[in-house]
């Protein structure tokens, strides 16, 4: 019988769920990924705790929401005492590695008020968060921030091997193009997006990484292990070597998702989004159709490697003792609902691909199956755990194992709501709309029928998902929703008031608490 040994988290940057031939793409085949959708599981509807990088990383990371980790944006460092994957499966006897992007900022005043010093065997894992650093690159590397940090790392310098020649390769070959004359084109630049980088398609960010995580495997062995391979695209600058830089033309692309009523007296927090400059850039269709080929290229690189990799596995046989698990950390509105980036909480922002193979014989009667329960990305750690055989009660764990759905099993009580969460102070719109920091907040409840969001000083939003699945109509401040509204934000406050109190202690020891007080002959209120 196949027993899972082993666990490989891939995780794809800026990824969007609608964006794969196995959720319905009609033009971007990714035959490889469908590929492990067909052994495995797909979720059809999960969600992330946080459209941002940062935040929405750290929940998956520590199975906790971003109002209990506390990173609530991409320059907060996560607490020195949050748990981690690391902590969880390092003493089942997993070696715990990244390859690739974690986004993570150590918690340097934290590390300096133990006496940790951050270039220590335990202050680098700690600063990964809680990943042996096995080939650590978050892929953001223009050369100004590289000056700040010294200047080197690992891909730069194969990168020179190579004979890319300059100080930072990373910039002026993997993510730059050159105009016909010769001249470096920046991919920083949107208007560059579909034009070739100047670098090969195998020593691309993405080509680099999968071997590095192939190697990774064949070096552990027999020995269990749990690899973090998270990619760096297709996260913006977004850019393709050739040949993906040209496969896909306006002919293979979706039309944006938006509609003219979406801005007819908008809710104050959506039009302060709506008219961030990134926005109004990427709702102009020349924007958007230069930069899809980009992307959708970079997609296509993607799964033309997780093919390399999943091959790799078949033939060393760790196919067969490996759960593998496909996601991503959040969509890309590209130019949807008028807006760029992903710090909403459309679909198109926060809903992500979620596709998990496990080997075992428990799994097989659903393989090649797809489900709707509602799952969010903190119901991942729980899952890692407990297939490592690890007890899942953890104190601070607050979503809940996949393997019961994996595996078939009836579920009773599975939850009917998933929660997302942003703090917009880092961002143009709360400038916009002139408040605190503290008050640039807004919390999402999503039921299969209704989607509220709550921003603090200003209307909500509602969107009734069963007649406007398009999300174009807002109910936030319709007459006839007002019962509707007071349901949801009653969901919204149960769900933010039920978050994990005591980290340190589990619910069992909790209530012996009053027993081991008796014990000790500690008495109170007794006649």
């Amino acid at each position: 019988m196949k027993k899972v040994k082993n666990i490989l988290f891939i995780m794809a940057d800026q990824l969007r769920w609608d964006y794969l031939s196995c959720y319905g793409h009609p033009t971007l085949k990714t035959p490889n990924i469908d590929r492990l959708a067909a052994k495995g599981m797909r979720f059809n509807a999960a969600y992330v705790q946080s459209p941002i990088c940062g935040p929405s990383r750290a929940s998956f990371y520590t199975g906790r929401t971003v109002f209990s980790h506390g990173v609530t944006g991409n320059q907060t460092p996560l607490p020195i005492g949050e748990l981690t994957i690391g902590d969880y499966l390092r003493p089942l006897g997993m070696r715990t590695a990244v390859v690739g992007k974690t986004h993570m900022k150590p918690d340097l005043d934290g590390m300096a008020r133990l006496g940790i010093k951050p270039d220590s065997e335990y202050g680098k894992v700690l600063a990964e968060p809680g990943f042996e650093p096995y080939e650590r690159d978050d892929g953001l590397h223009p050369s100004e921030l590289l000056k700040r940090k010294g200047g080197v790392f690992r891909y730069n310098d194969w990168l020179r091997s190579l004979g890319y020649d300059g100080e930072n390769p990373w910039e002026t070959w993997a993510n730059s193009a050159e105009d016909e004359d010769g001249s470096i084109l920046s991919g920083w630049q949107l208007r560059n997006s579909n034009r070739p980088a100047r670098i090969k398609k195998e020593h691309s960010e993405t080509a680099y990484m999968t071997d590095r995580a192939i190697k990774f495997i064949a070096e552990t062995g027999d020995s269990p292990w749990m690899l973090h391979l998270s990619y760096i695209k297709p996260h913006w600058p977004y850019i393709a070597p050739a040949p993906y830089h040209k496969l896909y033309g306006p002919d293979k692309f979706i039309p944006p998702h938006r509609s003219d009523t979406e801005r007819i007296k908008p809710n104050p927090v959506y039009e302060a989004f709506m008219n961030m400059s990134v926005s109004k850039t990427f709702s102009r269709d020349e924007v958007r159709e230069t930069v899809l080929s980009g992307y959708m290229g970079l997609i296509k690189q993607l799964d033309d490697h997780m093919g390399r990799l999943l091959d790799f596995l078949e033939k060393s046989g760790r196919m067969d003792d490996t759960l593998i698990v496909f996601t991503s950390d959040h969509g890309d509105y590209m130019g949807d609902h008028w807006l760029g980036e992903k710090e909403l909480f459309h679909e198109e922002s926060i809903r992500i691909p979620l596709i998990i193979y496990d080997p075992s014989a428990k799994a097989d009667c659903t393989r090649g199956t797809n489900v709707e329960h509602l799952v969010e990305s903190i119901d991942l750690l729980p899952t890692f755990i407990q297939t490592a055989a690890g007890e899942v009660s953890a104190p601070g764990l607050e979503g809940s194992s996949l393997l019961p759905i994996l595996y078939g099993q009836k579920l009773d009580g599975w939850r009917d709501s998933v929660f997302s969460e942003i703090d917009y102070s880092f961002y143009q719109a709360r400038e916009a709309l002139d408040i605190g920091i503290s008050d640039a907040c807004a919390y999402m409840i999503r039921t299969c029928d209704w989607k509220y969001v709550y921003f603090k000083g200003y209307p909500p939003q509602l969107f009734d998902l069963k007649n406007d699945p398009d999300e174009f109509i807002d109910l936030g401040q319709s007459d006839a929703h007002t019962s509707i509204r007071a349901e949801m934000k009653d969901k919204l406050f149960e769900r933010l008031s039920s978050r994990k109190k005591c980290t340190t202690m589990t619910e069992e020891d909790i209530l012996k608490v009053r027993d081991v007080n008796k014990e000790n002959g500690i008495l109170i209120g007794e006649w």
